[in-house]
């Protein structure tokens, strides 16, 4: 679907944000998408570096007058979050983006809208394309993997950029200008299958936690959402807490260790003695659940149903006891506030996804803050948790936060272009959110960096919507940004 939209001079943004949704490119999947913004920089005849993890980099001269302003890099990564609801049938491998809109906002159908970060592939495009915008040399850069790993930003070869002004269009609130965010690691715990057999005939229950908001692990953190993982460790320690004997034979939650997750689902097996009184502490931790959660997740649903399914072994009690440690005892939502900034979360840590594999069960935390020693501190404490509970923690894709740079030359020009156009002073913010800045600057050195972007709700879920005002309000102050670079 291609959006029609009435404001010309969004019609070439909008055109090649339709033309991307129809190109899969959830992360670790962006070649389709990487080739496309190479064939489209060739149809527009603009010099394009293909590297081998798959960036693109397409550069065009600075118009008439600004031949030698110092040039800007605008950055922004192909790759999209993919996640659906359940009831959707749609396959990210292969299937486009079904847009729609509605009043002012763009959304998906059943799925994430992929705005976040599609927009600013879409918006550099459309600069490239233009030729009545005054603009100083752009270097428009295109990352990939930056939801999962930010393996793109790591590998870039810093020496190929020729700007020292980095322009990233990842940040969601329109009016604010980002100087600054926390880095972050992926904590994977693993805990290796053991079974033992089931002695006597029990019934399969199914247990289910579904109808919560879920959104981004870093700027909705700090709107403490319920965690279905988390809910769910706690529904199984709070059977055995009141007496209820159960074995675990599987257990499954979230997609993507950077989302809230929404659901998680587990079976357990249990004797037929004991089945009432298993509904009944099913709807009291239920309600206990709804009254925790009434201001951020008032749909909450616990559901409990009997399985089909017949079972002659299950997870041993010592992997059981485990898992159940893991769900409940490791690190988990905020955990330090920023002293100097008024209600930014400075580290939190999100437990994204479990999944139950052939021979193990995997955990998956996405770790953030803003201070490499406090995120270190959570890397020691979870190492120390993962020792005593005798299970196996490995540490991934580290990568640094963005530190604050005082006096920066690029945030001046963008706060008075700002004021300039509007009247009114930018906020100047930190973001709980991990952007790819710190890794640009560690590569392209001496340069200066900030993130601006327009009005996004719910990223990392299914109801993702993109204020199409905002988004004008955005492009005109990019375009303005640009030609006050001089």
């Amino acid at each position: 679907m291609t959006v029609n939209i009435e404001n010309p001079k969004l019609q070439l943004v909008f055109k090649y944000f339709s033309q991307i949704s129809k190109i899969p490119r959830g992360s670790g999947n962006e070649k389709a998408i990487s080739d496309y913004l190479v064939s489209e920089a060739k149809r527009l005849g603009l010099e394009v570096i293909q590297d081998k993890a798959l960036n693109v980099i397409i550069k065009k001269p600075g118009t008439k007058g600004y031949e030698n302003s110092p040039g800007v890099i605008l950055q922004g990564h192909m790759d999209m979050v993919c996640e659906k609801n359940k009831d959707t049938v749609h396959d990210f491998t292969k299937d486009e983006i079904k847009l729609r809109v509605e009043g002012d906002y763009l959304y998906a159908t059943g799925t994430t809208l992929g705005a976040d970060n599609g927009i600013a592939v879409a918006m550099g495009l459309a600069l490239l394309a233009c030729d009545d915008t005054p603009h100083p040399p752009l270097e428009v850069l295109y990352t990939v993997n930056e939801e999962v790993s930010m393996i793109g930003a790591m590998k870039l070869d810093g020496s190929i950029f020729k700007g020292r002004y980095i322009i990233n269009v990842d940040s969601e609130e329109e009016g604010k200008i980002t100087v600054s965010c926390a880095g972050g690691v992926t904590a994977i715990i693993t805990i290796d299958k053991e079974y033992k057999e089931v002695s006597s005939p029990k019934t399969a229950y199914n247990i289910g936690i579904k109808g919560l908001q879920g959104g981004h692990s870093g700027m909705e953190i700090d709107k403490k959402r319920g965690n279905s993982n988390v809910l769910m460790g706690r529904v199984l320690n709070h059977i055995c807490k009141n007496g209820i004997s159960y074995d675990l034979v599987s257990i499954h939650g979230g997609l993507k260790n950077n989302a809230i997750p929404r659901e998680s689902e587990c079976v357990i097996l249990i004797d037929d003695n004991n089945k009432e009184a298993l509904q009944k502490e099913i709807g009291n931790i239920l309600d206990i659940f709804k009254n925790e959660l009434k201001t951020s997740d008032p749909g909450v649903i616990l559901e409990c149903n009997k399985g089909e399914e017949t079972y002659d072994k299950a997870l041993s009690d010592d992997v059981k006891n485990k898992i159940i440690g893991v769900l409940n005892l490791m690190p988990r939502g905020i955990q330090t506030m920023s002293p100097d900034i008024e209600g930014l979360v400075e580290s939190s840590t999100n437990l994204g996804v479990v999944v139950t594999n052939d021979n193990d069960i995997k955990f998956e935390f996405a770790t953030r803050s803003s201070v490499k020693s406090l995120k270190e501190d959570l890397n020691y404490r979870m190492e120390l948790l993962s020792k005593f509970m005798g299970v196996k923690l490995d540490l991934e894709d580290d990568y640094p936060e963005w530190e604050y740079a005082k006096n920066s030359k690029l945030e001046k020009i963008c706060e008075d272009t700002y004021e300039e156009i509007t009247g009114k002073k930018p906020e100047i913010v930190a973001l709980h959110a991990g952007l790819e800045c710190g890794l640009l600057l560690d590569a392209i050195k001496g340069a200066e960096a900030v993130s601006i972007g327009p009005d996004l709700f719910d990223v990392h879920t299914p109801n993702e919507h993109l204020s199409i005002s905002s988004t004008e309000k955005t492009w005109d102050y990019l375009v303005a940004i640009l030609k006050n670079i001089k």
